[in-house]
Formats: structure tokens, sequence, C-alpha cells
């Protein structure tokens, strides 16, 4: 198999274990959330075991493998993104992460959307739905919306939509849904590694609000910040976010 069959293959045994302990409604809440993230993680260690058994597994359910980081070739995995939104059936915003990062950059990666039964892959890469034409709209998140998501809205007179999971947010750029996704204030490597390069696959803008490239397999598990949207949308976006923000120390 190819690395993006690999990694589509992981994204779709992590799906198929989520749906299935989903609709069997023996748990719910935090208790399903809890199955369904240890689910995920044996499904997709199952398959990177058998298919890249000599390849680094950097994943939000694992004790990080400090070897990624003289590593020529590492996974990095989010088996459940979205962990509340699974939780609260039948949410769909919730996605499963799995991308290869080699070379120093994003090389392969698959995004499931399990609750969908879709899954998007850097290739063949989504073709982007042409706009639609109205006011943009700009996907933020659901539970903590950034205060600089609103101050972009306010500057492109877009509407703001609420979703759950990182992941879901960026394929809703990637399926037309809404035409950016702004998020601040918090995040990890393996919540934007397999998005970003789906996005950036389908000519997506992927980049942190400062318009600084996205870097992943860095020493710091986090990631706090990241701008997905249409590319002729870019320069508008990162200028309001640059005049919204505070000033540096």
């Amino acid at each position: 198999m190819t690395d993006v069959e690999v990694a589509a293959a992981a994204a779709r045994a992590a799906a198929t274990a989520l749906v299935r302990l989903r609709e069997e409604g023996r748990l719910s809440g935090r208790a399903l959330g809890d199955a369904g993230d240890a689910a995920a993680q044996a499904a997709i260690s199952g398959v990177l075991a058998a298919s890249r058994p000599r390849d680094v597994v950097f994943s939000e359910e694992a004790a990080d493998d400090r070897r990624r980081l003289d590593a020529d070739r590492v996974w990095i995995v989010d088996p459940l993104d979205g962990t509340r939104e699974y939780g609260e059936a039948p949410r769909p915003d919730w996605a499963v992460h799995v991308a290869l990062w080699a070379g120093g950059e994003l090389v392969s990666a698959a995004v499931a959307l399990p609750a969908l039964g879709e899954v998007l892959l850097t290739d063949p890469a989504p073709a982007v739905p042409v706009p639609g034409g109205g006011r943009p709209r700009i996907a933020v998140s659901r539970t903590r919306p950034p205060a600089v998501a609103a101050t972009a809205a306010a500057a492109l007179d877009a509407a703001v939509v609420p979703m759950g999971s990182a992941g879901y947010k960026v394929t809703a750029v990637l399926r037309g849904e809404v035409d950016a996704y702004v998020h601040a204030g918090g995040m990890y490597q393996w919540d934007s590694a397999a998005p970003v390069a789906v996005a950036r696959a389908a000519g997506l803008t992927a980049v942190r609000l400062d318009g600084s490239p996205l870097a992943y397999n860095g020493p710091d598990p986090e990631l706090p910040d990241l701008l997905v949207c249409r590319p002729e949308l870019t320069d508008r976006l990162l200028a309001a976010v640059r005049e919204g923000s505070p000033p540096g120390p």
C-alpha cells in the first residue's frame, strides 16, 4: 500500500470501531468518549503496526515517543477528534485524523468523518466547491470561540458558525459549508496535522494566525492557533487578525 492508502485504511478502521461502539447504545457522554478514544487508538495502532512497523507514531492517546524527533517518518494521529461531540449522539461533528510527516513536511493524510461515512485524502484531494455568494462564513469552536474570530468576522461582515472538532471545521471549509476556520487559544499538533495536509492538497490556505507556516513534529506538542480558508480570503483575514491582536510585550 502507498502511504496515503495506509492513512486511509487506518482512518477507516478507527471510523468503523467508533460507529459500531456508538451504535451499540450501551454508553453515552464521557464514558462513550473515553471508550471511543481507546477503540480508535487500538484500530489505528493495529493498521500502522502491520503496514509501517518501522515508523514512529505520535498520537494524542499514547505516550509521546521522543524518538520521533530524530525519525524520518512520523505518523501524527488523533484517533478521535471531538470526543465531546462523539459522546453526544447523534452529533456528526467529530473526526479521525491520520497524517504522515516525512522529510520535514506533511506528505500524506486521511481525515474520516465517520458520522457522514466520508474519508477525505491528500490524494486524490477533494475538490472545493465554488462559493455560492452571500456573506462569508467562519467556523469557530462551539465551546471556546476566540475573540479574534469575532474580529475577523466583523471585518469581513461574515457569519460565525459554531462547530465541534477542529478536523470537522477544516473539512467544513473543504466541503464548502463555510469559507474559513479561525482558531486561537489552545491546540495540539495532532488536532490539525491531517486536516491541514488535506486542506493544502486541495489548494486552501493553512497557516498560523500571524501568517507563518504551520510546522509539525516539533518538540512541543502545542500548536495553539491556525487559519484555514479559501485562498482569496487569506489577505483580508490575516489583516483583520493582525489589527485585532493585542500588542506584544
